[in-house]
């Protein structure tokens, strides 16, 4: 829930009314830990982003800051925008924190599953921090299909910096991921082995026909929008549930194909082995209407735990 902003300093702001616990400094360290987004920003619980807006897919910069519980953002580039696009910026970034949420409802859960409750008093505040788009997510999972996760990471770096637009802020510059626009040229680029460079082509396509909004894709049912994903080229199950998840910002879902789900889920819940699908649907009704917020909760303490994404080492289990 946003409040109308104004004008600070020549730059727009707004304001960002969570509603439930929300904690931009845990957001940070999410993404800091997060590979994808391979964030290094500003210290002092400042956020500072650049993406393609959907729709106009113009790259803006915005700073997002939290002083006593009060979340605002400030448009640092373009440096007159439109009405129109910061309507569309302070959506999208509603998005990106999960604010688009209630979750004053979040808390119910842990009171009904004590794993949940223990994983809230560990991360308080940590809501789902998704992707600028599902644009991005999706040429995310493109960019990384059959390859590790950090060489993906990589990849995608360098085409943020060498293709995408820079956005200055005052103590660094932020190259944001390329709009569809430069991607629907795109015929090579380092990394991309085999078929990559075209099916990012018909992804751009699509970007720019609508068919990846993330209002359009939330509002369809969850197995009509995996089904509409899964017609672009190299997205698969897996590939569609990230974009939904992550990208779209889908508060209540399970990434029913992600084996690190099963990992979390049996670490969390002391199980012999691998948590099965069943086992998964059953433990997870008690978590909705925010299964999306509980899962990340999840893949967070299997990170800490072994290290296996960023390849940190992990840490001994305290409970």
């Amino acid at each position: 829930m946003s409040a109308v902003g104004g004008v600070m300093g020549g730059m727009v702001t707004f304001r960002l009314v969570p509603r439930g616990p929300f904690s931009l400094t845990a957001s940070i360290r999410f993404l800091e830990g997060f590979t994808p987004a391979a964030y290094g920003g500003s210290a002092d619980s400042v956020l500072e982003l650049a993406f393609p807006v959907e729709g106009s897919w113009e790259t803006v910069g915005v700073r997002v800051r939290q002083e006593a519980g009060e979340v605002t953002a400030e448009i640092v580039s373009p440096d007159k925008p439109g009405a129109d696009l910061v309507a569309a910026v302070r959506s999208q970034v509603e998005r990106i924190l999960s604010l688009d949420v209630d979750g004053s409802g979040f808390a119910a859960v842990g009171e009904r599953d004590p794993v949940v409750g223990e994983l809230q008093r560990r991360y308080p505040g940590l809501r789902p921090v998704g992707f600028w788009s599902p644009y991005e997510a999706a040429a995310w999972t493109i960019i990384g299909h059959r390859i590790r996760i950090t060489q993906a990471a990589a990849i995608k770096a360098r085409m943020s910096e060498q293709l995408g637009e820079p956005v200055s802020f005052a103590a660094q510059v932020v190259h944001a991921f390329p709009s569809p626009q430069r991607l629907a040229g795109l015929d090579t680029f380092p990394g991309l082995a085999g078929r990559k460079p075209e099916w990012l082509r018909v992804l751009a396509g699509a970007a720019l026909e609508g068919q990846l909004q993330a209002a359009r894709l939330r509002a369809m049912p969850h197995t009509e929008a995996m089904a509409d994903l899964k017609k672009l080229p190299g997205i698969g199950d897996f590939s569609a549930g990230l974009i939904l998840l992550r990208g779209a910002g889908d508060p209540d879902a399970i990434p029913s194909q992600e084996p690190r789900l099963a990992r979390a889920v049996a670490l969390a819940y002391e199980l012999p082995g691998p948590a099965t699908p069943e086992q998964i649907l059953q433990i997870s009704e008690s978590w909705r209407p925010y299964r999306t917020w509980v899962t990340l909760l999840l893949r967070v303490q299997l990170e800490f735990q072994t290290g296996e994404i960023t390849g940190r080492p992990g840490h001994a289990r305290t409970r």
